[in-house]
């Protein structure tokens, strides 16, 4: 059964281009350790909530995008060999030292999909 990684963060307005160039070189490194698909979302309609929000969540400001993006695999071992591989990957150290958003505010889990996929 298919396992899906989601993701949402908050990147400056400015960063937006280098984000994408980041997740350009970043998805065909997981791809070429077993994910399917990668898929990365730029927000446009993500009012900030009185409770609760995507924007709330990762505590952006005015002068940030959120980004809602999601890694798919066959299965959640299939998941884990990959993460791990990724981690270790010299490519992706490289290429994280400078990320355009602040990774401390990213949300991150992973999900058993139960409709579609």
């Amino acid at each position: 059964m298919a396992y899906v990684d989601g993701f949402v963060i908050a990147v400056p307005k400015g960063n937006i281009e280098k984000y994408k160039e980041l997740a350009r070189k970043c998805a065909p490194i997981w791809k070429e350790y077993g994910a399917t698909d990668c898929i990365e979302c730029i927000g446009d309609d993500t009012p900030y909530g009185k409770l609760t929000s995507f924007p709330r969540a990762v505590q952006a400001t005015e002068d940030e995008v959120v980004v809602f993006s999601w890694i798919v695999y066959p299965s959640k071992a299939v998941r884990d060999d990959v993460n791990a591989k990724v981690m270790e990957d010299d490519r992706l150290k490289a290429m994280m030292a400078d990320t355009p958003f602040d990774a401390k505010r990213m949300i991150v889990g992973g999900f058993t999909p139960f409709l579609g996929l």
